[in-house]
Order: C-alpha cells, then sequence, then structure tokens
C-alpha cells in the first residue's frame, strides 16, 4: 500500500499526474490558498470554464481540464468550514476525498494529489484532517480500482511530518 499512498512537500502545480484536487470554495471560481494558485497557474481558461460547471457543494468535486498546468485535469472539491465539529465537518471531509477519488475513477485517472483540504483559512485542524484523508484514500485504494497512486501535497515542511506520522501509522 505503502507505493501507492506518497507525501510529495511543494507546490500542488508543479506535479505532473493525472489531477491535481482543487481546496475550491463553492462557486468554484478561484479564491485564495491553493485554489487562487491552481487557477493562476492554469491560466484563464480553467476559470471559463469553472463558471460553466455551476458551483459544487461542500463534500462534492467536479472536474475540469488542467489547462497550463503539467496535470491534465483540476478536480474541484469543496471542504467544510470547520465549525467546531458540530456542523459534520468530518462526514464533509472526508466526502470530499472520496468524492474526488470517484471522479478520478469515472474519468480513468491513475494518479492525483491531494492538498490539504480546508486546514487553511476554513480552519479544520491539520490533524484531523490529515488523519481522515489518510483514512479515505487508504479505503478507497483498498477496493478495486484503477486509481494507482495518490501523492499527498505538503505546502510546508511541517505538514509534511505531520503527514508522515499519521502515514505511517496508517500503514502499519
Amino acid at each position: 500500500m505503502s507505493e501507492r499512498m506518497k507525501i510529495f512537500e511543494g507546490d500542488i502545480t508543479t506535479l505532473e499526474v493525472d489531477a491535481i484536487v482543487n481546496a475550491a470554495n463553492n462557486s468554484l471560481l478561484g479564491g485564495g490558498g491553493v485554489d487562487g494558485a491552481i487557477h493562476r497557474a492554469a491560466g484563464p481558461q480553467l476559470l471559463a470554464e469553472c463558471v460553466t460547471l455551476d458551483g459544487c457543494r461542500t463534500g462534492e468535486a467536479k472536474i475540469s481540464g488542467g489547462y497550463d498546468l503539467p496535470s491534465k485535469h483540476v478536480i474541484h472539491t469543496v471542504g467544510p468550514v470547520w465549525d467546531g465539529g458540530r456542523a459534520n465537518e468530518d462526514a464533509l471531509l472526508a466526502d470530499c476525498h472520496r468524492n474526488s477519488l470517484m471522479v478520478a475513477e469515472e474519468n480513468g485517472l491513475k494518479t492525483v494529489a491531494f492538498p490539504a483540504i480546508s486546514t487553511g483559512v476554513f480552519g479544520f485542524p491539520k490533524e484531523r484532517a490529515t488523519r481522515i484523508a489518510v483514512r479515505e484514500v487508504r479505503a478507497f485504494l483498498d477496493q478495486d480500482v484503477g486509481v494507482e497512486q495518490v501523492t499527498f501535497v505538503c505546502f510546508s515542511e511541517r505538514d509534511f511530518d505531520l503527514y508522515q506520522r499519521v502515514l505511517g501509522m496508517a500503514l502499519d
């Protein structure tokens, strides 16, 4: 299983994978953090296509082209805003991962890269989010699926260390 789940520290917009996952907002029209970086790197065609997607509900996922990105596609998912765990945030974050992987599977994609969804301005506790992400990806990959490899992309060394620890525990 460890060869199917990897960790990368750096910029998700530089990865040559079938799809990168965008931690988007409900409009899908760009924003800050990872969302803004992906829109900037992909170019104006991404925004033009996202306009046609008619937004996205929290926990759901939609696919677009990758345009000027090295990745062929962008899978947009909207993570929950943290409200202290009172608003079904864990289940919604799990849905983000599961639905993104289902979209990848439906489109015949083999390699997918995820950022840390909802842990920036949406305020989801990082360790809790990491555990959910690793659990959901592992459960999906344990099925007989065509997705061959998932990379967790960390923007900082601290996040990389957290993913490494959680992933190590999941593989034991």
